[in-house]
């Protein structure tokens, strides 16, 4: 059966709200304070535009998130971004990738890869005939009778 590739991205937010699971799908988020963001951070320690999530396409068609500090607009955020340990301004997403946003305040990026395969509906007509001296233990089929 031919596969093709399938991607889920994922965002797995921590703050002071708890735990929360995003399903990437857009072209576009924006992660902040601001009740109006896609992607809303539950902390005191983050701005109301903290960050932006542009979709990006590889060479190969393969889809991959970009972050990029505050907006689009190159405002950033007060407090900067903290990708895998390291403050940066814009950072093309890998899978595990870490995002801290501020105190507490953090967002782990899954893209998940797995083989789509296309299936075929069963033949209606498609009938697998067991004789009745096929059933039964597997020493009962000794190749030396």
């Amino acid at each position: 059966m031919p596969s093709e590739p399938h991607q889920n991205h994922l965002l797995i937010i921590e703050d002071d709200k708890g735990r929360r699971e995003f399903t990437l799908d857009k072209d576009l988020y924006t992660i902040g304070r601001d009740p109006k963001c896609d992607v809303r951070l539950v902390s005191q320690f983050v701005s109301r535009r903290h960050a932006t999530l542009v979709r990006m396409r590889n060479d190969d068609e393969s889809i991959y998130y970009r972050i990029v500090d505050g907006n689009l607009k190159g405002k950033h955020s007060a407090n900067g971004l903290l990708i895998n340990g390291r403050k940066l301004q814009a950072h093309d997403l890998q899978n595990e990738d870490e995002v801290v946003f501020g105190p507490q305040v953090r967002a782990i990026y899954y893209s998940l890869r797995r083989d789509a395969f296309h299936t075929v509906p069963p033949d209606e007509f498609d009938i697998t005939l067991i004789s009745p001296n096929m059933v039964g233990e597997p020493e009962d089929f000794d190749d030396d009778d």
